[in-house]
């Protein structure tokens, strides 16, 4: 993403343009849960995922943290707005925002905005990306969970979320990374892995989710491994969740 998008986000300028992406029990093709990202809107109206640019490791802890609570603003607006409880809502939170008092004074005043339960919603990480220590994630997930919310465990797979994190964490969801998935039909080993996983997540009564498949192959082949729930652009690409989009402040 060019740096003049990074640069009219961090002033303020455009537009967040919340999109969702759906996420279906395969078995049975039933909707589950909605998992909802941030695009942004520049001045010649081209949307894009805002996804890359968090999490490019070149990006100052600040500025992540400032387009963070921006887009969990904008986020929690539209579950106040459009939100049910007929599925789960996933809301993805860059782990630097448990580090930060504006989070932890914000997400009462989220909450309570909600027109349904907020057990519905689930709280989407990656395990160790800004954050220092495993106490620490272990303290933070506790507080979302004083909250009554659910946690998800992001990018399992992907080098970064480790099983032993994962053991400790206790998530209430785990996603196997698109690295796990492509290609899948034609790589056992990563059936076998992801077919393991799946075991050990029913054990433990976890939900496992699949991301990333985009073709029919990888479709079957991740039904084959017992998976129980999948997302990915064959079976549903993000949409805006609202014809209009959100103004971004920039206070």
């Amino acid at each position: 993403m060019p740096m003049g998008i990074l640069d009219s986000m961090l002033s303020g300028e455009g537009t967040i343009v919340p999109h969702v992406q759906p996420m279906y029990r395969l078995i049975d093709n039933r909707l589950m849960a909605l998992e909802y990202l941030a695009w942004y809107q520049g001045a010649d109206g081209t949307a894009k995922p805002v996804g890359p640019i968090l999490q490019n490791p070149a990006l100052r802890l600040e500025d992540r943290l400032i387009l963070d609570l921006r887009f969990l603003e904008s986020t929690f607006q539209s579950l106040a707005h459009t939100g049910d409880d007929s599925c789960l809502h996933f809301v993805n939170l860059e782990p630097v925002s448990f580090q930060a008092p504006g989070f932890w004074d914000r997400l009462p005043h989220w909450l309570e905005a909600l027109p349904f339960p907020r057990e519905s919603v689930v709280m989407e990480f990656t395990e160790s990306q800004g954050i220092h220590g495993l106490e620490a994630l272990q303290g933070y997930t506790k507080r979302l969970r004083d909250f009554g919310l659910r946690v998800a465990v992001d990018d399992l797979g992907a080098g970064v979320a480790s099983l032993t994190h994962m053991a400790r964490i206790a998530p209430d969801f785990i996603k196997a990374d698109r690295s796990l998935v492509e290609q899948v039909h034609r790589r056992p080993y990563q059936a076998a892995l992801l077919n393991a996983l799946a075991h050990f997540a029913q054990s433990m009564h976890v939900g496992f989710i699949a991301e990333g498949i985009e073709t029919l192959e990888e479709l079957e082949a991740v039904m084959d491994a017992d998976v129980p729930w999948g997302q990915g652009y064959i079976l549903g690409q993000p949409l805006p969740i609202r014809p209009r989009p959100i103004a971004v402040s920039a206070s």
